[in-house]
């Protein structure tokens, strides 16, 4: 009985060996087996980790470069400005002002005056942005019949700028990173960007596409569309001219594309690198306008 026993847990002992070394086997062909993906694994991340970094390195950069030539053009600046605005019926009105500009750094912060001349309604009103890369920028409105200089709220900044179509945000610039960015195309001539803004609930859009010209990186085109993926708002650019061989934008266009009414944007007067004072970038130029960087 006892022999019988002993022969009984040998064999079990023995068998169960075998289980082991089987599983002691098949534990390290199944290591092996990770050793050699785990690598390949790893190699194929890196790998993609390396082209999605080129990739958004690269749309950064574009949009830094459409940044620069669309709004920090030279050191500072001047511009006559005349916005013609038609509505859904044809029925038109037209603004003029001066613009003064100066680049605190590029891509970065900057000042800005707009000061209105015509029409009488609007004339001698001032609007003024102190533009911050790293917060809302702060903007005020001068009503000279009131008296009041008004700041005007971060939640305005997409609201419409003096009855334009254009915004007060599309004035200094939208800032860029409020957006997500992806290079969705290019070809010889132009790149074509998506733009997610990354509080939805901060705009009336849900993205909008941006075209740029490889050779001067001004944004050409921008479309706007809604939540229901519906394009609702669009930027042309009409004419482009060399000043001081710096390339400007002398004519755009905002259309509603709901209604195809829009805001002609024209400049003439274009000066860069005037040697503007940092003290006129101030609310007392918004009551006595410096004159004579407007003449």
């Amino acid at each position: 009985m006892t022999i019988t026993f002993t022969k009984q847990m040998m064999k079990a002992s023995k068998h169960s060996r075998q289980v082991v070394l089987t599983l002691s086997l098949f534990l390290a062909s199944h290591f092996n087996l990770h050793a050699e993906v785990a690598p390949r694994l790893s190699n194929e991340n890196a790998t993609l980790n390396a082209i999605t970094n080129t990739t958004t390195n690269k749309v950064n950069n574009i949009i830094d470069q459409a940044n620069l030539a669309s709004y920090y053009a030279g050191e500072d600046g001047s511009a006559e400005a005349r916005m013609i605005i038609v509505d859904e019926n044809g029925n038109r009105q037209m603004r003029q002002f001066t613009i003064l500009r100066k680049d605190i750094q590029d891509l970065g912060d900057q000042n800005m005056l707009v000061f209105f001349s015509q029409p009488s309604n609007v004339k001698d009103t001032v609007f003024r942005v102190e533009k911050q890369l790293k917060s809302d920028d702060n903007r005020w409105l001068f009503l000279p019949a009131l008296d009041l200089v008004k700041r005007i709220s971060a939640g305005d900044k997409r609201t419409s700028f003096v009855g334009s179509h254009f915004y007060y945000e599309d004035v200094s610039g939208r800032n860029p990173n409020e957006d997500n960015f992806t290079l969705v195309s290019e070809d010889k001539n132009t790149y074509t960007i998506a733009a997610m803004p990354k509080d939805q609930q901060s705009v009336e859009f849900s993205r909008y596409s941006v075209k740029i010209d490889k050779q001067n990186f001004l944004p050409t085109e921008t479309i706007y569309f809604d939540k229901s993926d519906q394009a609702i708002r669009k930027m042309t650019v009409l004419l482009v001219q060399d000043i001081n061989g710096i390339p400007t934008v002398m004519k755009s266009r905002i259309t509603n594309l709901r209604n195809n009414s829009y805001t002609e944007m024209q400049f003439r007067n274009v000066k860069y690198n005037l040697g503007l004072p940092d003290n006129i970038f101030s609310e007392r130029s918004m009551r006595t306008p410096p004159k004579a960087w407007l003449d």
